[in-house]
């Protein structure tokens, strides 16, 4: 899900600028926030149909079984869209073609898959990289995954996720929306 949602949203932006239809959009009365939920918006509805469908297939082609509440796993993972929207949005003000944004891209992606967990486990790794994992939202969020899917965790346990996850998307969208309303004036 972070895959799509930050490739996509960086590149649309970083197209429109090469293209020069940013241009175009900036001199409609669309106002910068909307413009900017606009590139967003459509990115977080597949980054959900993606997780939903994963879910699926997970559960009826592979018989995974789902501990835990569908409702809350589906409501973490759209807290998971937040941040991934973000970076996706704060690559698009720095790069300045697609290219760039591409391996802007993969520099967040590579350690998200190294260091959060996905790949090895976090309690083997040297105490650095351990500790660079607690700095990527999607370590949070398969600890979510882990908890709803295998132990059919609630709320009550995944809370300390959740609130990593709304931390790490509330200041990435800041941070992300301030350096998109400079790159536009």
């Amino acid at each position: 899900m972070q895959n799509i949602t930050v490739l996509l949203t960086a590149f649309a932006i970083v197209r429109e600028r090469e293209r020069g239809t940013m241009e175009q959009l900036l001199v409609t009365p669309i106002r910068p926030l909307g413009l900017m939920l606009g590139k967003m918006v459509p990115y977080g509805v597949l980054g959900f149909v993606e997780t939903c469908l994963v879910l699926v297939i997970m559960r009826f082609i592979f018989g995974v079984p789902l501990r835990g509440s569908v409702v809350l796993l589906l409501g973490l993972s759209f807290l998971f869209l937040l941040p991934s929207l973000g970076i996706g949005l704060f690559i698009s003000t720095v790069a300045e073609n697609q290219a760039q944004a591409y391996q802007m891209a993969f520099f967040i992606i590579l350690p998200s898959i190294l260091l959060s967990g996905f790949m090895f486990p976090r309690e083997a790794m040297p105490t650095v990289m351990y500790y660079l994992g607690f700095l990527l939202p999607v370590t949070y969020f398969l600890d979510i995954l882990r908890g709803i899917i295998l132990r059919g965790a609630g709320l009550a346990h995944l809370w300390p996720d959740a609130l990593a996850l709304v931390a790490f998307g509330v200041v990435i969208l800041i941070l992300s929306a301030a350096r998109f309303h400079k790159r536009l004036a």
